[in-house]
């Protein structure tokens, strides 16, 4: 017992503990009333990695703007013919009362280790039934 424990708080230190508030996964359990989408471009950085850049009014904090970039990054990855993707990053910033995210996604055909892995097919369902357009 005292060994599991052990290599628990040995995992934490090097990291593997949520720590930093960017990085704990989003939690949106309703999209925000009365929010506007305004669009999703992606770009294809490389044969696995793209870059995911969302725009939207009446977000109620950076969570929602981030929702909005996995939903769009999960409908590219099935675009692409992959089943999984990681969330590497999202930048958020308001401007003028329109929110901008750009999130960076590690797409794949296989499940990829990390604890930051999206199940593209189950956050598209999950998109459509919260009412966040995946694209």
């Amino acid at each position: 017992m005292q060994v599991r424990y052990l290599a628990g708080l040995g995992l934490c230190l090097l990291g593997a503990c949520a720590g930093d508030a960017r990085e704990r996964p989003v939690r949106v359990m309703t999209a925000p009333p009365g929010a506007q989408y305004l669009g999703v471009e992606t770009r294809l950085l490389d044969e696995r990695t793209v870059s995911v850049l969302v725009r939207m009014r009446g977000a109620r904090d950076r969570n929602d703007v981030v929702a909005y970039a996995r939903c769009a990054a999960a409908q590219y990855t099935l675009i692409r013919g992959h089943g999984f993707a990681q969330h590497v990053r999202t930048t958020v910033k308001q401007r003028g009362g329109v929110w901008e995210g750009d999130g960076g996604f590690v797409i794949s055909p296989d499940l990829p280790r990390g604890l930051r892995t999206l199940d593209a097919e189950v956050i598209v369902d999950d998109c459509r039934e919260l009412g966040i357009p995946s694209l």
